[in-house]
């Protein structure tokens, strides 16, 4: 049986989700529209207080925040979120010539900015380098993800093949949720070694490899074969979901 495309088991990922903080009708209208066009399905929220409460409560791959908001303004919104966890991609929208708002931003957590007045095009490509940047984010409380008939849980830390317990390492755990965490990047030997392994240096060592081989043995139709964990030779590993 062939794996499915990879998604959060709270919804398909058939469009990544996009929170638009904008308070001018006309702006959210026309970003609505471009964004729509581009793949993206945009949620509005008109004012620093909905922002707050819909970021830190649901799920977005990306955030274009702007500056001048009524209530909370955008730096408040984005202490707010980060104090409260939340690590999805934010991008600034800034006043033309407001240097200190893009300083102050960015070292409060922000990704990215961009000065009004912008072209559309430009927002769509810092958009699209965030998300190929940004790991991938959970949101609160979403701790369970499926690909194929594998569910991962990553609160309770238990797998499922078809409904059935997969009897998983604490090892091969953390390297699946890595993986997971990074669908879509290639990540090195040395990199999960460091990340996973916790080793500071790099040792002349096949653990990651044969880590990987078990993995696919309990998790990918044809182990011989890999559909989801895969080689990219001579750079490590990629999730395909």
């Amino acid at each position: 049986m062939a794996f499915v495309a990879f998604v959060f088991v709270r919804d398909p990922m058939s469009q990544p989700r996009l929170l638009l903080v904008e308070d001018e009708p006309g702006l959210q209208l026309s970003l609505t529209d471009r964004l729509s066009s581009e793949g993206y399905q945009v949620d509005i929220a008109g004012d620093g207080d909905l922002a707050v409460a819909r970021a830190t409560a649901e799920t977005f791959d990306v955030i274009v925040l702007d500056v001048m908001l009524p209530g909370r303004d955008g730096f408040e919104v984005l202490r707010a979120i980060r104090q409260q966890g939340v690590k999805t991609p934010v991008l600034m929208l800034t006043a033309r010539g407001q240097v200190v708002d893009k300083v102050v931003g960015l070292k409060m957590g922000a990704d990215d900015y961009l000065t009004k007045p912008f072209e559309a095009m430009e927002l769509v490509a810092r958009l699209e380098a965030l998300r190929r940047r940004a790991p991938a984010t959970t949101g609160p409380g979403v701790t369970r993800f499926a690909f194929g008939d594998v569910t991962v849980d990553t609160r309770k830390a238990e797998v499922t093949r078809g409904g059935v317990p997969v009897d998983l390492s604490a090892k091969e755990f953390q390297l699946l949720r890595y993986f997971i965490e990074h669908r879509g990047a290639t990540v090195s030997r040395e990199e999960l070694l460091h990340e996973v392994w916790g080793y500071q240096n790099t040792p002349s060592t096949r653990t990651v490899d044969v880590h990987v081989a078990w993995l696919r043995q309990k998790l990918e139709p044809n182990a011989k074969v890999p559909q989801v964990i895969l080689t990219v030779h001579g750079l490590g590993y990629k999730f395909a979901g």
